[in-house]
């Protein structure tokens, strides 16, 4: 199985937070972890201060998704806290995305960019040379459980052709209702990386390894060659 995925850990028990990380520390590609400010979105989620005290138990890539008006008040912390790739919304940073960028990449981590469902593809042209990974949201940004946008697969399909054709490097990644009843149209959009959370993984059993059991067997069974 070629997929990537990430588990969302807004959508983990956080009560445990050791136990859970330490079951998919083999198993997890990356861990996204979402920082909102209640400004951006109407949410507050994780923190710094969350990336940091995950950093202490895994070395998979801690990957910071950014839902705030301000990244370039959040993105030093990040990178003090331990992240490895952090990504932000391009709405919040018109007149400062080239700088953004090139502070994450000068302090040796991967960086990113998220796409709101109505945000074009087309808005990354300038930059994209630049970029690690594109986030696609198939859902609004700010909440878990919003119902999946299947508009957006053309977006990813679309990302892909002008990687290729323009000899980028990004990863394709979604964002939002990844679980057993999108994996097989999702799968198909040939996105690399898959962010689970609650309908994806973290509902499916109360033992983590289970879970992760369950959500890989799913996804093999939805996209499963007939």
């Amino acid at each position: 199985m070629n997929a990537k995925f990430s588990p969302s850990l807004m959508c983990m028990d956080l009560t445990r937070f050791r136990e859970q990380i330490e079951a998919m520390n083999d198993k997890a590609a990356f861990y996204h972890v979402d920082i909102m400010d209640g400004s951006y979105v109407k949410n507050i989620t994780l923190s710094p201060f969350f990336i940091e005290n995950l950093r202490k138990i895994t070395t998979v890539p801690i990957d910071v998704h950014l839902m705030v008006n301000h990244p370039e008040d959040i993105i030093p912390m990040c990178l003090a806290a331990g992240a490895d790739i952090i990504s932000f919304h391009p709405e919040t940073a018109n007149n400062k995305i080239f700088r953004l960028l090139t502070q994450i990449r000068e302090a040796g981590k991967r960086c990113g960019v998220v796409l709101n469902p109505a945000t074009p593809a087309e808005a990354i042209n300038e930059y994209a040379h630049l970029l690690d990974k594109v986030t696609v949201m198939s859902v609004d940004p700010g909440f878990a459980g919003q119902q999946f946008i299947p508009q957006t697969l053309d977006k990813i399909r679309q990302l892909i052709r002008m990687r290729e054709q323009r000899g980028w490097h990004y990863l394709t990644e979604i964002d939002g209702s990844c679980n057993a009843r999108t994996f097989k149209q999702v799968a198909a959009s040939g996105v690399e990386v898959f962010i689970v959370g609650t309908s994806g993984l973290f509902s499916l059993a109360e033992d983590m390894n289970e879970a992760w059991a369950c959500m890989e067997a799913s996804f093999c069974q939805e996209t499963a060659v007939a």
